[in-house]
């Protein structure tokens, strides 16, 4: 297989310090290929961002490698680490807040042209402001480009937020929740958006989501990780993860997800936590941390012993997931079993 184009190896990632730090991310494995859709999935407070953050060099990890084509990123410097930061961008969540209010759209998009040198001029840095633009679909451009972000829908701001993130020309974009903060009328839109880009200009695409129904609909062709507490529990293919879901908290919330035919809600399989409190991060539990809600408990193993992130015995596809009552063939064991 060909080099993952970004790879944690073992990444963590606290805040504070002493007594006070915050386990963020903890022994965090995961590798990103070069034109896949990889979908970060799991709840509020998991790490998702932190994640997106630190592949995308806003954060650096406070253990373990980040590799950026099959090279350390601590040791890059100069033009390589410059190279880096161009090749890897990121689109925040809320676009009320990720674009300067003082700044038309142009001075938006016109800087890092300019700063970067994929533009000599005002003149070149017009032209390919307004081609960007075109690309994530506000047109007429004329319309859009000398406004100011309060004069933009949320839609339209989230757009410019896209097409900044494209003036460096990168090869990786990491999309934060980009439609959590949009009229549910144009996600869609956004996300074919997106898609298109992948194949027009040859992007490969992290992107971060609470909702698994999404991701599932964006990444189809791609694969999806699910975290929790700080740890990826369960990676794979889209339709494994979600037809063939191994891990008890990936299961816990595809059946969670309404289903529009009546009837296939009634066969649904209905898992019940055993505990509605998710474990603080500052009092992380025993072994594996989501056995205080697992319904597949295992009194003295689960409490006592912490899971590796390890291949599905007997899988289809390249998946792995973090459970110790996994058995031979790739089944749970149910709770008392």
């Amino acid at each position: 297989m060909s080099t993952p184009i970004l790879e944690f190896r073992r990444v963590s990632r606290s805040f504070g310090e002493g007594r006070a730090a915050v386990p963020v991310l903890r022994n965090v494995d995961l590798s990103v290929n070069e034109l896949e859709f990889l979908c970060l999935v799991g709840e509020s407070g998991c790490g998702k961002t932190t994640t997106g953050k630190i592949l995308s060099g806003l954060l650096p990890p406070t253990g373990g490698r980040v590799l950026f084509e099959g090279q350390d990123v601590s040791t890059l410097k100069g033009e390589a680490y410059g190279r880096y930061r161009r090749a890897v961008q990121i689109v925040h969540q809320d676009p009320y807040a990720s674009l300067n209010p003082t700044q038309s759209i142009f001075d938006i998009l016109r800087y890092p042209l300019l700063r970067h040198g994929f533009a000599k001029n005002h003149k070149q840095a017009h032209t390919r402001a307004s081609e960007l633009l075109e690309l994530v679909g506000l047109t007429p451009t004329a319309d859009v480009i000398g406004k100011y972000p309060h004069q933009l829908s949320g839609g339209q701001r989230q757009r410019v937020s896209i097409a900044r993130a494209l003036t460096t020309q990168p090869k990786v974009i990491v999309a934060d929740e980009a439609v959590s903060m949009v009229d549910v009328s144009i996600r869609i839109s956004i996300l074919k958006t997106l898609m298109k880009m992948r194949e027009t200009l040859g992007l490969t695409i992290v992107f971060i989501t609470h909702d698994l129904a999404l991701a599932k609909y964006f990444a189809w062709e791609g694969r999806i990780a699910v975290m929790y507490l700080g740890r990826v529990v369960e990676v794979g293919a889209t339709r494994d993860v979600t037809g063939r879901p191994q891990h008890p908290y990936t299961k816990t919330l595809l059946s969670a997800i309404p289903e529009p035919d009546p009837d296939r809600t009634r066969r649904k399989e209905q898992l019940s936590l055993r505990s509605e409190d998710v474990p603080s991060l500052t009092e992380l539990p025993a072994g594996c941390t989501f056995h205080p809600r697992c319904p597949f408990f295992e009194p003295g193993r689960c409490d006592r012993e912490e899971p590796e992130l390890e291949a599905v015995p007997r899988a289809e596809s390249d998946a792995r997931v973090a459970c110790l009552p996994l058995t031979e063939d790739g089944t749970l064991r149910p709770y008392g079993g």
